[in-house]
């Protein structure tokens, strides 16, 4: 039997990890990951107390400030009073978490629906799987965006556009149909954002023009594609923002075939962008809507799936329908309706998008200066920082990749003081800095953060 020594030194740590770990997760992207030691607000801390400014918070879960005081109270208070129930059984905590957000989804959707939850974004994606193609009638094929992320299990990896997560595993069912998203940046030259948006969904609806482009049946009057999984702003693809209208009009398209549309909130959903749920800056009703990650500002695993009545309502989706032991925790179920509580009684729909204009200006002002600054774009504070080349468009990832090393080295001077910075990496050709802040970010910090992106982009664009 393992017996651990009471104190091990990183260098220890590290050897334990190179025999024990496995290193199928994301930690082993860069060479020697670092160790945090703790965190607070909008900073991870070292083993020698040296704070890392977080521009990425735990890819957008922890939304409001790590230990956040309200939510890690929340978490003691169900610790000693239900922490653990067999999800056979009803508690409070889950009934009123369901209620809050169905009845939320009914105010701003106008439909009636209900909610079932899991423990993570990918598992929810998979509860929805279920849910569409038994609502279709078995049907398996789904379209999907060209840098869609939709999670890396089986069925998520399929409707998932990056051929890596698959190559080596195969995949659950029918691969999904990728369409291409108006990706302004890196789309036809002499195209407005609105113009490449209605290009895109003009070319989605010539699929249904003739049998033979395989997607319709016109004497049965069927298509042979189940549901649409978008995400209302692309996360792992780079933080793609589309038009306005656009899911306006792709929604005429998907309505006039019969195909139902799967909104995936996990990364965008409680608040990122200004909203609880991104698709509300669109316009559009979604069937289905998936949420996950922040929703317990990262203290429990939990996640869920919002559906309209008629597709999981208990008669067409009855007890045993999909099951998950943690499906519902008490810890989680109960952070979470603090969460959604707490966000609720602040001014989020206007704080975020003041201070992700502000952040924003400050990214446009880099960006005039650093020509290796290709492009910026945010909506709330969900922002983009794309990394080019001098020629202010060619990919360079090799910056992007040195950004983020240099930035854990934790030796960036800032009035006196060493700091180091968290980026992630995102986008088509990972050349794309994605920056989701705490909500709570202020004003000094955010110019803080501005300081610290010229610091590294100094040193690494000379490098």
């Amino acid at each position: 039997m393992y017996d651990a020594p009471a104190a091990l030194s990183e260098a220890e740590l590290r050897e334990l990890d190179a025999q024990y770990c496995s290193w199928g997760d994301t930690v082993h992207y860069v060479d020697r990951p670092k160790f945090f030691e703790t965190c607070d607000g909008s900073y991870m801390f070292d083993a020698e107390g040296r704070a890392y400014f977080d521009l990425q918070m735990w890819y957008s879960t922890v939304n409001f400030g790590y230990r956040n005081p309200r939510l890690n109270a929340v978490a003691h208070r169900q610790l000693d009073h239900l922490p653990q129930a067999a999800s056979q059984h009803l508690h409070r905590e889950k009934v009123e978490l369901a209620a809050f957000i169905a009845r939320g989804a009914e105010a701003r959707f106008g439909a009636k629906g209900r909610v079932h939850f899991n423990v993570g974004g990918a598992q929810a994606v998979e509860d929805s799987l279920k849910l569409v193609r038994n609502a279709a009638g078995g049907k398996s094929r789904m379209f999907a965006f060209q840098g869609g992320y939709h999670g890396r299990t089986l069925g998520a990896s399929a409707i998932t556009s990056s051929y890596r997560y698959r190559r080596r595993f195969g995949h659950f069912g029918d691969r999904a149909h990728f369409v291409e998203f108006p990706y302004a940046f890196r789309g036809p030259k002499g195209m407005t954002k609105e113009e490449y948006g209605d290009k895109c969904v003009r070319d989605f609806a010539r699929l249904f023009e003739s049998e033979f482009q395989g997607v319709y049946d016109f004497k049965a009057e069927e298509a042979e594609f189940a549901a649409f999984y978008v995400e209302p702003i692309q996360g792992t693809g780079g933080y793609v923002i589309p038009p306005l209208n656009f899911f306006i009009e792709l929604k005429k398209v998907l309505d006039q075939y019969g195909i139902m549309l799967v909104v995936d909130e996990v990364q965008m959903g409680i608040y990122r962008t200004g909203k609880l749920w991104a698709i509300e800056h669109f316009g559009v009703q979604p069937d289905v809507l998936v949420f996950g990650k922040s929703v317990t500002n990262g203290l429990n695993p939990l996640s869920g799936v919002w559906a309209k009545e008629a597709l999981i309502n208990p008669t067409v989706f009855p007890p045993g329908s999909t099951h998950s032991t943690f499906n519902a925790n008490p810890m989680g179920t109960a952070v979470a309706l603090e969460t959604l509580r707490m966000a609720a009684e602040g001014d989020y729909e206007t704080t975020v998008p003041a201070k992700g204009a502000y952040f924003l200006e400050g990214l446009r002002d880099l960006q005039t200066r650093w020509p290796q600054i290709g492009d910026v774009d945010g909506l709330g504070l969900a922002l983009r920082c794309e990394l080019c080349e001098a020629d202010g468009f060619t990919p360079n990832k090799a910056l992007m990749d040195r950004m983020v090393v240099e930035g854990l080295k934790g030796d960036l001077e800032v009035g006196g003081k060493l700091m180091g910075l968290i980026l992630n990496v995102g986008g088509y050709h990972k050349n794309v800095i994605t920056l989701a802040p705490s909500l709570d970010i202020t004003h000094s910090e955010i110019d803080l953060a501005l300081t610290l992106l010229e610091s590294l982009l100094r040193r690494c664009v000379a490098s």
